[in-house]
C-alpha cells in the first residue's frame, strides 16, 4: 500500500472511530432519544439498559479503532473491525427500514453513512499501489 492510500485509510478510520465514540456517548446518556431519532420507535424498560450497553460497546469500538501515531499495517484488526461493524449496521438498519417499517428521521442517513464508511475503508485498504506493477515488472 502506498503512502497516499495509507493516509486516506487512516483518515477514514479516525472519522469512523470519532463518529462511533460520539454515538456511544450519546447512547449512554440518553438511549431513548437516539432510538427515537434513529428508528422512530419508543424505547422502554430493558431496551433502555440494552441501549446503554450498546453505547458502551460503540465507545469501546471507537476507542479500539483509533489509530496510534506510529505507522501501522493498514489491514490491522481495527480496520477489519470497523469495516465489519459499519457494513453490518448498514445492513441491519436498512432491514429495519424496509422489513421492520422503522421510520426515524436519521434512519436512512445512518444507513448511507455506515455503508459509505464501510465501502471507503474497504476501498482504501484494497487500493493497489499504481507503482507496484511497474516495480514487479522491472525485477
Amino acid at each position: 500500500m502506498n503512502e497516499a492510500n495509507h493516509i486516506t485509510l487512516r483518515k477514514i478510520l479516525v472519522f469512523a472511530a470519532i463518529v462511533e465514540i460520539g454515538t456511544g456517548l450519546v447512547l449512554m446518556a440518553d438511549p431513548v432519544f437516539v432510538v427515537a431519532w434513529l428508528i422512530g420507535m419508543p424505547l422502554t424498560g430493558a431496551g433502555v439498559a440494552a441501549g446503554r450497553c450498546f453505547g458502551i460497546a460503540l465507545l469501546a469500538l471507537g476507542l479500539a479503532c483509533l489509530p496510534s501515531r506510529r505507522q501501522e499495517d493498514a489491514r490491522s484488526r481495527a480496520v477489519k473491525a470497523m469495516s465489519a461493524y459499519n457494513a453490518l449496521v448498514a445492513l441491519y438498519l436498512g432491514y429495519l427500514g424496509v422489513v421492520g417499517h422503522a421510520s426515524g428521521v436519521l434512519l436512512w442517513p445512518a444507513v448511507v453513512l455506515h455503508a459509505s464508511v464501510a465501502m471507503a475503508l474497504v476501498w482504501a485498504c484494497c487500493a493497489k499501489n499504481p507503482n507496484s506493477a511497474n516495480e514487479t515488472a522491472q525485477r
